[in-house]
């Protein structure tokens, strides 16, 4: 296992010597001098499942509780709002019967009022790989039999597509799978705008990272596969990062802060702008975790570095639009067998609470937003944010924000008076404007309504 992961690392910092000259992207490689701009509070969530991918071996699952389960995810639930929920390892060749299952995972969750998203893994078997067609047909089935539940919240189609090495975890090893990627996010958004399910969000996500030459090749992929009607379907994008645990495989003491500045910073600034994504679309932490293994890697250090790296995420998600933050694992895969990969969890195989539990536990009450179920039927105000600044003595300005997937078109006004408007995202436009107060409102696929204001100055 140490062999595989020394094989990653080296493989993300290694530049093919014919590109050795061209220039690499990193974005932000520490948080020292990266502005804390404000931004709206974190969506806080947690994998409950327990069951880790796997590089190398398989390790035994330790059987799961339910009624544990429940009882950990009750006590971690922010006073003040939800906590939600990602399924994941929803696999294309378990077929109907992967779909009975997350369908009863998913209402026993809706259930209890958490909101729930799925991992959409393409894990095709060898009669599917390949065959996108009738991945996309999956997909749409998918959307359509999980999307009029209003606490489906999103689907993040495939998984880590761009790490080519870990069939069991990530989905970048089956043929086809960057394609899988582009035409299942088309297929999920079209349905789901199809049926009317305003409520679910599309997206995918990316691994943190591999080297340049992969990486390139990945996002250029995307680019040109998918074009506008790829970028026009995505409403969020996924981040898989794992700091002193994946890559890098070791930091020095406090280094995770830096390790997530790097990570959010080289997927906003550098990645997601080579197809087309741009700064309004929000960047979900889907997974981050540290595992422990004593005394190698104690729990206090896990406690250590959960703070850190939580932290970083809340600091700084106003300046790489940041909505969504997702701790991996609840609970170990094994305490007692195997390496590091099965004590991810915040608790033992056996439920009890490592003392990271209770760090999570207080940084949900402190940083978690203030949400409702959908289930109680009461508006929702939508997180918008409104940007605005003089370019050539005109104002631009743009509406983005966590929430901008929901918006169905929006009207710029000065006072009363409308100087502008966009039904397409991005929301922007460039205004002759003479006053110092801006007024935006949004019209939302649901029907209800909401507006920003922003004192500008002249022009």
């Amino acid at each position: 296992m140490q062999r595989v992961l020394a094989c990653l690392f080296l493989l993300a910092f290694a530049v093919p010597a014919a590109h050795a000259q061209s220039p690499v992207c990193l974005g932000d490689q520490s948080a020292a001098g990266v502005p804390k701009l404000p931004g709206p509070a974190l969506r806080m969530g947690i994998n409950p499942a327990g069951e880790a991918g796997q590089l190398g071996p398989k390790i035994p699952l330790v059987p799961l509780d339910q009624g544990k389960t429940d009882a950990a995810l009750a006590r971690l639930k922010p006073p003040q709002g939800l906590l939600h929920i990602r399924l994941n390892r929803f696999f294309w060749d378990e077929g109907e019967a992967g779909i009975q299952k997350f369908l009863a995972a998913t209402e026993h969750y809706t259930a209890r009022g958490h909101p729930v998203e799925l991992q959409l893994r393409y894990h095709p078997n060898e009669r599917q790989e390949g065959d996108i067609k009738a991945w996309t047909e999956h997909v749409r089935e998918v959307v359509r039999r999980f999307g009029p539940n209003p606490l489906v919240k999103a689907i993040q189609v495939t998984n880590e597509v761009n790490l080519t090495i870990s069939p069991d975890s990530s989905d970048g090893s089956y043929d086809g799978a960057r394609d899988a990627l582009v035409q299942g996010v088309i297929a999920a958004k079209d349905e789901s705008t199809k049926l009317g399910y305003d409520h679910l969000e599309i997206g995918f996500n990316w691994f943190y990272r591999t080297d340049p030459q992969s990486e390139a090749s990945f996002w250029n992929h995307l680019r040109d596969k998918g074009g506008k009607p790829f970028a026009n379907a995505v409403d969020w994008v996924g981040l898989d990062a794992y700091p002193g645990t994946v890559f890098p495989p070791a930091e020095y003491p406090g280094g995770e802060r830096d390790g997530m500045v790097a990570a959010m910073s080289q997927l906003r600034k550098c990645f997601m702008p080579i197809p087309g994504l741009g700064a309004e679309v929000p960047i979900r932490v889907e997974e981050n975790g540290w595992p422990t293994d004593p005394p190698a890697r104690s729990e206090a250090q896990q406690v250590t570095a959960l703070g850190d790296m939580v932290q970083a995420v809340h600091d700084f998600r106003g300046t790489y639009n940041v909505s969504d933050y997702r701790w991996f694992d609840l609970r170990d895969h094994n305490s007692s067998q195997g390496t590091f990969q099965s004590r991810y969890g915040l608790l033992r195989d056996d439920y009890s609470e490592k003392p990271a539990f209770g760090r999570y536990r207080s940084l949900v009450a402190e940083l978690a937003a203030a949400e409702k179920a959908a289930s109680k039927g009461e508006p929702v105000a939508p997180r918008l944010i409104l940007r605005a600044r003089c370019r050539g003595g005109r104002l631009s300005v743009r509406v983005g924000g966590p929430d901008v997937g929901s918006v169905r078109r929006v009207a710029f006004l000065r006072g009363a008076r409308k100087v502008g408007g966009d039904a397409r995202r991005p929301f922007r436009a460039r205004l002759r404007f003479r006053g110092t107060r801006l007024t935006v409102r949004a019209l939302l696929k649901s029907g209800q309504r909401g507006e920003l204001r922003k004192r500008v100055r002249r022009c």
